[in-house]
């Protein structure tokens, strides 16, 4: 090649890499509220908080110690993973265009951010701003599912198949879902994630555990948690941070997100109770792990419905995500002889199944009037029982391809490097075997 060929071959490279970076004026029309912004600045910040260190330390207390430092490792790395691929090609094709199936090409890289960008998706605050909230969204359904598979996983394998499983079924679900897509505009109703993150997360979670098979001793020796004052204090961070999780998803500092807060907190408490009361009854003594998994279990069943149903709604909904969740994670378990090690598909998956169809019952229509619904959303309860069907269509389509996705993207990730440790590194533990340390 010539030097005058190198240098037009130079130039031309210059030219699509400006293209692709430059920022042309794409900014919508709006109006940046302060309230707004300060509010949703706020809920970012809880909401990246429940991946690290929540669900770092909400993981990490309950696998044995010689697993600890690699359990926390995959939040930590799934949190810079995500936030680079988010920015990439996440944010764009999620929530940008109006396909059906997938947004548009038009936030690749950032391109056309502007500090006075708002996007028609949340019209009082910044884009940016929205574009990093829903990042952390992206961030903890990715770590989320680590938990199924904790104590046997690669971490190279763990890397690679977050990245694929970002690209091919987290962002497609979320665009179908909030993004524009078809969910959406058929009606489904999933206020901050039943859909997108909870049954996402548990289902690919199963399907993993599956794949990659049982833990070393499952079932004849004692896997009992390291600490589980590291779960207790990571429970408490996630049920801060899922005030900005399911609040934070009204887009604004108004009545909305009190509402959903408030059924939120009453949805954990009620979870927490409810596992309490049908532990010490079948098992005769409250256990410290019971506690935290009923919480969890109404905090994630709550969400799809938070901001639509009322605060009496959260208490019930809360007494039914402690119970069928107490249910899945230890008769269903038990039956059907699956390791999913951190109950990721028995709490976060069954919960979003649960969520998703109560909000369908529950959901009161004066939480949801807007210009854009001038007569909200109403359900079961009052008269509009075509919404059960809706949210039981957007549960199928979400099991089917999340399911499916993920079993062909472990068994692209297995053919180019080991899914899980040998015998021995899982012996020794993942945290010598993958990182050459571990706890003293």
């Amino acid at each position: 090649m010539t030097a005058k060929s190198c240098r037009a071959a130079a130039r031309a490279f210059a030219t699509t890499l400006g293209t692709v970076t430059a920022a042309p004026a794409f900014a919508q029309a709006g109006k940046i509220d302060g309230a707004d912004t300060a509010w949703m600045v706020v809920a970012t910040a809880i909401v990246l908080m429940m991946t690290i260190p929540g669900l770092a330390l909400f993981y990490a207390g309950m696998v044995r110690k010689k697993n600890v430092l690699a359990t926390m490792a995959q939040s930590l790395a799934a949190t810079a993973l995500v936030s680079i691929l988010w920015i990439v090609f996440g944010y764009s094709l999620a929530f940008t265009g109006d396909g059906a199936w997938l947004g548009s090409v038009d936030r690749l890289f950032l391109r056309g951010l502007e500090m006075d960008s708002v996007s028609g998706l949340a019209k009082s605050i910044p884009e940016a701003l929205f574009m990093l909230y829903q990042m952390t969204f992206a961030i903890i359904t990715v770590a989320l599912v680590a938990g199924a598979v904790a104590d046997r996983m690669r971490f190279s394998a763990f890397m690679l198949f977050s990245s694929l499983w970002l690209a091919f079924s987290y962002v497609p679900i979320a665009h179908w879902v909030w993004g524009g897509g078809f969910l959406g505009s058929a009606g489904l109703l999933d206020f901050a994630g039943g859909t997108v993150v909870h049954i996402n997360a548990g289902v690919a979670g199963l399907t993993a555990a599956l794949t990659l098979g049982p833990r070393r001793g499952y079932g004849s020796e004692n896997l009992a948690p390291f600490d589980l004052s590291m779960a207790v204090v990571g429970m408490g961070l996630l049920w801060v941070g899922w005030f900005g999780f399911n609040g934070g998803s009204a887009l604004g500092a108004n009545a909305r997100a009190v509402m959903a807060i408030v059924s939120t907190h009453l949805s954990a408490s009620a979870g927490a109770l409810t596992w309490i009361a049908i532990e010490w009854w079948v098992r005769g003594k409250p256990s410290v792990l019971g506690m935290v998994s009923g919480a969890v279990a109404g905090l994630g069943t709550i969400t799809p419905a938070s901001g639509f149903v009322l605060p009496w709604h959260g208490v019930v909904i809360g007494i039914a995500a402690g119970a069928i969740c107490f249910y899945a994670c230890t008769t269903v378990k038990r039956m059907y002889k699956y390791d999913d090690s951190l109950d990721v598909f028995g709490v976060h998956g069954v919960g979003g199944v649960a969520g998703t169809l109560l909000c369908g019952v529950f959901a009161t229509a004066a939480l949801s009037i807007s210009p854009a619904t001038p007569v909200g959303n109403p359900g079961l309860l009052e008269g509009h029982p075509v919404q059960v069907l809706t949210q039981l269509f957007g549960i199928v389509v979400t099991i089917a391809w999340s399911g499916g996705v993920t079993l062909i993207l472990l068994k692209i990730v297995g053919a180019l490097t080991p899914l899980r440790a040998s015998p021995e590194e899982e012996l020794e533990g993942l945290d010598i075997s993958f990182h050459g340390e571990a706890l003293q």
